[in-house]
């Protein structure tokens, strides 16, 4: 049966180097983005150049209508969803709590928090025995700022990740007899362009001395877990977390 995996936001940083690491592995993979159409037909130029299968599909993953288009798509093209990555979500710039407004919440929450249950559920429809499925496995994409809380910087974001590491526990434990297993990764100071969103594009090297490991972290060494974690070798793995923060 062919292994068929949805990486949200795909088109760049760790959700890019995941779906080419996946495609290697031998996964059809469907690379999921927002705006930005060239990078994500970029990803999968690559992978089909290395002899992968792969599409590109538009969809806004907090709205709900557009995930049900978005699994419609993978259905038709690719085949039933046996792997999700829930990578997709945003930040905005640093700001503290008493500053933060209604509306950033909303934006917030909805794409870091309601997007990754609304994929779940299209994935659960499709995997899970109870549905005909013959099982799967997720992997949400949280942040060590869930545990330490981003003051000064991103409260909102950090609580969003929080929000993340209770769904993944949770959910691990309600789809387990179902074939389904549910994991997480938590990275930290992560070379990817979602800094700049914050607006501090070089963040990664103004904080990496504080680190046990004095330097920022890779998209392909978090690829490496989360792929892990989608794999065979992870049988026994369920409602667990790996940190990808330097000793932080």
């Amino acid at each position: 049966m062919t292994k068929v995996l949805l990486v949200t936001g795909a088109s760049r940083g760790i959700g890019a180097a995941t779906a080419g690491l996946a495609a290697e592995r031998g996964y059809a993979v469907c690379v999921n983005y927002l705006r930005n159409g060239q990078a994500a037909e970029r990803v999968v130029a690559d992978i089909r150049n290395g002899g992968g299968q792969a599409i590109a599909v538009a969809a806004d993953v907090a709205k709900e209508s557009e995930v049900q288009r978005l699994f419609a798509t993978i259905d038709e093209r690719l085949g039933r969803v046996t792997a999700l990555v829930n990578n997709a979500a945003i930040l905005e710039r640093q700001s503290r709590v008493e500053d933060i407004t209604e509306e950033r919440l909303q934006r917030i929450l909805a794409t870091n928090v309601v997007g990754p249950f609304l994929c779940a559920r299209e994935a659960l429809r499709r995997m899970s025995r109870r549905h005909g499925g013959s099982g799967g496995a997720i992997v949400n994409v949280s942040s060590v700022a869930a545990r330490l809380g981003s003051s000064g910087e991103y409260v909102d974001y950090a609580a969003s990740k929080g929000a993340i590491d209770t769904f993944t526990i949770g959910l691990a434990r309600e789809v387990a007899d179902e074939g389904i297993r549910v994991n997480a990764v938590r990275p930290g100071y992560i070379y990817t362009d979602i800094h700049a969103a914050g607006g501090e594009p070089d963040r990664v090297e103004r904080v990496k001395g504080s680190l046990p490991m004095r330097r920022g972290g890779l998209p392909q060494e978090v690829a490496q877990a989360i792929v892990w974690l989608l794999s065979e070798e992870a049988s026994f793995v369920t409602g667990a977390f790996i940190d990808l923060a330097g000793g932080m």
